[in-house]
């Protein structure tokens, strides 16, 4: 059996490539001892590099920046089985202001748009923290101002079950489970620009199962399935400011702690089998490369039914 792993930055963005590299890694790690053979692009062309690959492989999974992500996924659900969100809801992720007025729509809490006065700026298309600031100055273009809610910072890493794509065959109307809660490390520097600095994984909140909820059904109303990262500011409410419809940075501190194979979870979510339980040796810490740098050791068990 063989499975595609392209990973976009690893040749194509030296600023995300350690990131990308950390996040590979554990991808390979786990598909090698479910017994698959992991096949990765070359260093041309990343799109012809899928397209000449994919039908080789039995499933395939894209890692990219979430504006290239859509284009990416739609040459590999043509080809092979596709572990990750379809290209559909990807490219409505990528768009951040559709997102949040998507998710407010269905009653689901996210900073509202703001124009004016001290607002967090963000790209409409971004990726992470990247080009995110706390400013009173004016937004640029293909950028937009929303309200700044200071709480605390949280992702969920949710994984769905098929939704789109092979659904006829595959489609079962199990529930997301959110594997993890993460505990975000986020920076602001002395020109408000926000810096992601890691996190921490499994993390426990008083709010967790009102976290969990929310991450849920915001993966739900945007029809992503696979893997996908929901950022979170918990203050007055949970609200959402961000989804990741792609595997996340936290995935190298799930995977280092999990008892169960992250490959094994998604080729079944991708099949709609129910996941289980999952099981956890301790929690891990991790950096923004993706590096683990501290491990502990109390199991925790994860209820899979949703």
């Amino acid at each position: 059996m063989k499975a595609l792993i392209a990973e976009y930055s690893m040749f194509h963005d030296p600023v995300l490539a350690p990131e990308g590299r950390a996040m590979f890694t554990s991808l390979k790690a786990s598909f090698t001892r479910c017994g698959y053979e992991v096949v990765i692009p070359g260093q041309g062309d990343f799109l012809q590099e899928i397209k000449r690959l994919a039908p080789g492989c039995d499933v395939g999974l894209v890692i990219a920046p979430d504006h290239l992500l859509s284009r990416f996924t739609s040459a590999i659900e043509t080809l092979t089985h596709n572990l990750g969100c379809g290209s559909m809801n990807v490219a409505v992720c990528a768009n951040k202001k559709r997102t949040g007025a998507i998710l407010a729509s269905h009653d689901i809490a996210v900073p509202v748009e703001q124009e004016e006065g001290l607002r967090v700026v963000k790209p409409v298309n971004g990726c992470g923290a990247m080009g995110v600031r706390l400013t009173r100055g004016p937004a640029g273009p293909g950028e937009f101002g929303q309200e700044y809610i200071k709480g605390e910072n949280y992702s969920v890493s949710v994984v769905a079950s098929r939704v789109v794509g092979e659904a006829c065959l595959y489609y079962t109307g199990e529930p997301p489970v959110a594997i993890a809660l993460n505990r975000q490390h986020i920076e602001t520097d002395t020109d408000g620009k926000f810096h992601y600095r890691g996190g921490e994984t499994p993390a426990q909140h008083p709010k967790g199962y009102e976290i969990r909820e929310t991450a849920i059904n915001a993966v739900k109303v945007l029809g992503c399935q696979g893997y996908a990262g929901v950022d979170v500011v918990v203050a007055d409410r949970v609200y959402v400011v961000d989804v990741n419809p792609r595997i996340t940075t936290s995935i190298v501190g799930i995977t280092s702690c999990m008892d169960e194979e992250i490959a094994d979870i998604l080729i079944r979510a991708s099949k709609g089998i129910p996941i289980g339980d999952l099981h956890f040796s301790g929690y891990a810490s991790f950096d923004s490369t993706g590096k683990v740098f501290s491990q502990h050791s109390d199991d925790t068990t994860i209820q899979g039914e949703s």
